[in-house]
């Protein structure tokens, strides 16, 4: 496997009481700060939001999807427009997830076959294959700053013996994508799956680290199981990938886990946790989240939330944003939106000072005793 990107990931600092650590990812467009929460923006765009309000929010890489933009518009219209950067106006890093999940969830459409899935379209119903070759193919269109392989992702519950085979075909896919042409500077991350069981975990980090990926991802977690199932399959697979690597935790997103999950090693992470519980009317804060939609807010002149720095908060009031929300206009979703990116940057920035000084034992402490667990 060719690594174009050896010496792209640095670790600044490391807990001397867990393994979180402080650290600096070049990419090839620009430097990313970890550990960092990537917004997602499924088909090319992060919803409700333009580029420049993710640059103000503090945004630094977000994350799109190969499967969604291969439905539409397709991926060789994007590359005639210039690639994805240039097609959505974001000049800042892009993660690619290889449509390997949304194959997951087309569970009732989809045939796996040993060379990739066939499924039917979730837009028009046409009959589509999606393998290896293909996932690669696709974001070497898109001209993403990261790949991700194709693999298969278990469903939760299952047993040991499916579990086994949706590894070890992740295990094959992912040999076959390393083989693959990139796109330039282009970096390729591998993804451990295994289900909840251990052994299996074990085993396919292993044979994954052997194929020598610019980084890793801990994916098929956060599809049922328990917060602290999720977290012990994040250790097991950490524990037998390379340090010098950055490491990802795929789809986790509520702010107590990605601090458990930053103490166990990871620097990556993405969710749609911020915009989507903003379309749904609630807010985010240091503490959790709560209804803004709710009637006691109808003359509340407070900001969204005490303190806050963004746009939404200096400007207007809840009572405004509640009365935007409740009478459908798009603004309130906007700015709800606005507050909850910018509550999510704050949060990571605190991991990151709190490595930096030497307190991420006592932010961990308050994050546990004040942030309500969902």
């Amino acid at each position: 496997m060719k690594q174009n990107n050896s010496n792209a990931f640095q670790i600044l600092q490391t807990d001397s009481g867990t393994r979180a650590r402080r650290g600096r990812l070049m990419t090839s467009h620009g430097m990313v700060e970890t550990p960092v929460f990537m917004p997602v923006g499924t088909q090319a765009t992060v919803k409700a939001m333009t580029p420049a309000e993710l640059e103000a929010d503090g945004v630094s890489m977000i994350l799109s999807n190969a499967y969604h933009l291969h439905v539409r518009p397709g991926e060789d219209l994007i590359a005639r427009a210039g690639g994805l950067h240039r097609f959505m106006g974001w000049q800042r890093p892009i993660l690619t997830d290889s449509g390997g999940f949304q194959v997951f969830s087309l569970a009732t459409m989809r045939k796996i076959r040993e060379d990739g899935v066939e499924f039917n379209s979730h837009v028009d119903g046409r009959r589509l294959f999606l393998g290896p070759r293909e996932a690669m193919a696709i974001q070497r269109g898109l001209g993403s700053d990261i790949a991700m392989v194709f693999d298969e992702c278990a469903p939760y519950p299952c047993d040991h013996k499916y579990a086994c085979q949706a590894m070890e075909r992740t295990l094959t896919w992912a040999a076959v994508c390393s083989q693959q042409a990139r796109a330039d500077g282009q970096q390729v991350f591998g993804i451990v799956q295994g289900g909840t069981y251990d052994d299996l975990r074990r085993q396919c980090a292993e044979r994954l680290a052997a194929m020598g990926f610019d980084g890793y991802a801990v994916g098929g977690v956060s599809v049922g199981e328990s917060e602290d199932l999720m977290l012990a399959s994040a250790s097991v697979s950490l524990a037998q990938l390379p340090e010098e690597v950055p490491r990802y935790l795929m789809g986790v997103g509520h702010m107590r886990q990605i601090v458990e999950a930053v103490a166990l090693g990871i620097d990556m992470f993405d969710c749609v946790i911020p915009t989507r519980v903003a379309r749904n009317g609630s807010a985010l804060t240091r503490t959790g989240r709560y209804p803004l939609k709710a009637a006691r807010y109808k003359e509340d002149a407070e900001p969204i939330e005490r303190g806050c720095g963004c746009y939404a908060c200096r400007t207007f009031s809840r009572a405004y944003v509640r009365h935007l929300l409740n009478t459908d206009e798009i603004l309130g979703v906007r700015l709800l939106t606005i507050h909850n990116l910018h509550r999510y940057m704050e949060f990571m920035r605190d991991i990151q000072v709190a490595l930096e000084t030497g307190a991420f034992a006592q932010f961990r402490k308050t994050i546990r005793e004040t942030v309500v667990k969902e």
